[in-house]
């Protein structure tokens, strides 16, 4: 069943398959599902969408197709067509964050209008359209390709329902404080007969600072486990060439 907060994407006579492709990969990077065509170029289903889409299948897969623009916004009460021209049109303009905010809390479906990628929506598509959708974009060079258009508001729809952002990695938790003793211990066993804890009036000190450092970082376990095989390694006598 379809969610209400979240806009139908519609493509209004797409050209070519892998923009379709990468704009299902910018819609699923943030949370959205919904795509619907409007009388694609080459038709649909198009096999160079998929290689595009880089594993956005569920979006390519339910994506559905209506030869115009009315049919595919007829059951949509909030309708913006992303356009940079206002085309001699008085209807009110927002931002990509404006526009996220109102398909949140507005009721019934929101549907975002994206054009062909060479010439934009048409006055009668953007006629449909009951509010104009704008990216504040250089004035000199305002030409976004589709998937960034795309990814411009399904990114701000997507801060607004709070998507957690994913972790860069599975950090593992923090050494156990026996682990660390155990390195510190082999670093001073090590640096003893080296005469780093001379004069004898700053050894206590020189070991504080030491046991600072390693502790600082809050190495996990295998980050220890390395470090003492450096050690370890740097004890041995010199292997011969």
């Amino acid at each position: 069943m379809a969610q209400v907060d979240k806009p139908v994407i519609v493509l209004v006579r797409p050209q070519l398959g892998e923009n379709i492709g990468k704009a299902a990969r910018a819609m699923l990077n943030f949370g959205l599902t919904e795509m619907r065509l409007v009388a694609p170029r080459d038709g649909w289903p198009n096999p160079s969408a998929g290689p595009a889409a880089a594993g956005a299948d569920e979006v390519l897969n339910q994506a559905k197709v209506f030869e115009t623009t009315a049919e595919a916004v007829a059951d949509c009460s909030h309708i913006y067509a992303a356009t940079v021209r206002k085309r001699g049109m008085t209807k009110p303009v927002v931002g990509p964050d404006e526009a996220a905010q109102a398909i949140r809390t507005s009721p019934g479906r929101s549907a975002v209008l994206f054009g062909p990628e060479r010439s934009g929506l048409e006055s009668s598509d953007v006629a449909l359209a009951r509010t104009i959708l704008t990216v504040p974009v250089n004035p000199d060079f305002a030409s976004l390709n589709l998937a960034q258009a795309v990814v411009l508001v399904a990114y701000e729809w997507s801060r607004h329902r709070g998507l957690a952002q994913p972790t860069q990695e599975d950090l593992l938790p923090p050494a156990p404080q026996a682990e660390l003793d155990g390195l510190i211990a082999q670093l001073e066993a090590m640096l003893e007969p080296k005469g780093y804890f001379l004069p004898e009036g700053r050894a206590e000190a020189t070991r504080t600072t030491l046991r600072n450092v390693l502790t600082h970082p809050g190495w996990n376990h295998l980050q220890v486990r390395t470090l003492r095989g450096v050690l370890t390694t740097l004890s041995r006598r010199d292997r011969k060439a």
